[in-house]
């Protein structure tokens, strides 16, 4: 077992270019603004960012996002097991890097895991950008493609910025109007920071005659790109700014070597009963899925989260815990 410092894992990432953005070291760096420690463990080819926060009475919880990297981890997850145990951790979180199912050979390899309740969205849209810009154009739903076009044709301007002010009165105005609650200005900046040094974030504007209408923010690492973040306010929304601002990210994904463009997040349900009721529906994600379906793409669902319980009591007052909090946000 190796235990890395950050800069250590930054060069082990590096390495693996297909490996997923929340296991980046920047992505470690922006939890630790917000109470998440971070250890790093290295086993030949095979590695993990592991986060942990902890709890009541001196635990933790630990938590791999989009992880471990690698293809073999029955020498790398004793060694996550040592590290878990070391800071007293009630459980660990696993959230693979695979669509499912799972391979059986890593499968076999999480016995002593159980399936739970995940973190980052279970269910997406993937569109392949790899082919010349008309080709993914033409994979789009009809009314897409008009939109896009409307847009351009009624002076919409999508252009890169670095100002999070107007940024964050976007989101808070989507937060207002669509009932979810929203990162700190002071969080979205520091992703932005993180990520756009090394050319990873794109921080995108769409305006109307100088007057900003909808925001994006995509990272992207290797040959994928991700959606993570859009806001719009309510002026001028029949000059499709949104639809035209999502296409402007992908091309600027395209341009930067990406052949993957992931929309991040749809309800978590099949396509047939997704499409049977997306026009009735607007709670959760069910709000973006119509916009996001025009898009193209196709329809993928991650292999899950996979929890190993190290103190079962404490685990079972965490869940209830988590239960009571969010029915209070809700």
């Amino acid at each position: 077992m190796t235990i890395l410092t950050s800069s250590q894992w930054d060069e082990f990432y590096c390495q693996h270019p297909h490996a997923h953005i929340l296991q980046s070291g920047q992505w470690a760096r922006l939890k630790s603004a917000y109470q998440w420690d971070t250890d790093h463990v290295v086993v030949g080819e095979n590695g993990a960012q592991i986060l942990f926060r902890r709890t009541f009475f001196g635990f933790t919880i630990a938590y791999i996002p989009k992880g471990p990297i690698g293809e073999d981890w029955h020498l790398l997850l004793p060694e996550i097991d040592a590290i878990c145990r070391q800071h007293n951790t009630i459980f660990l979180k696993i959230e693979p890097d695979y669509w499912e199912p799972l391979p059986d050979h890593l499968l076999g390899q999480l016995s002593d895991f159980k399936p739970s309740k995940p973190i980052q969205p279970v269910r997406t849209i993937v569109i392949d950008i790899s082919d010349e810009e008309e080709i993914i154009l033409a994979r789009m739903k009809q009314k897409t493609r008009y939109n896009i076009q409307l847009a351009k044709r009624k002076d919409i301007v999508v252009r890169e910025m670095d100002d999070l002010n107007v940024f964050q009165q976007l989101m808070q105005a989507t937060a207002v109007r669509d009932g979810f609650g929203v990162h700190s200005q002071a969080y979205y900046q520091m992703i932005y920071d993180l990520y756009a040094p090394s050319g990873n974030c794109g921080l995108f504007l769409a305006e109307y005659r100088g007057n900003p209408l909808a925001g994006l923010m995509a990272l992207k690492q290797g040959k994928r790109c991700w959606y993570f973040y859009g806001a719009s306010n309510d002026e001028e929304r029949n000059r499709m700014p949104t639809y035209l601002l999502q296409w402007e990210a992908m091309c600027w994904a395209k341009q930067n070597g990406c052949e993957v463009y992931d929309l991040w997040g749809v309800p978590d349900a099949d396509e047939e009963t997704l499409e049977a009721n997306f026009t009735n529906r607007h709670d959760g994600l069910w709000g973006v899925y119509r916009f996001k379906r025009g898009f193209g793409g196709n329809l993928m669902r991650s292999a899950g989260a996979w929890d190993k319980v190290y103190h079962p009591m404490f685990y079972w007052l965490y869940q209830k815990w988590m239960t009571m909090r969010n029915r209070s946000e809700a």
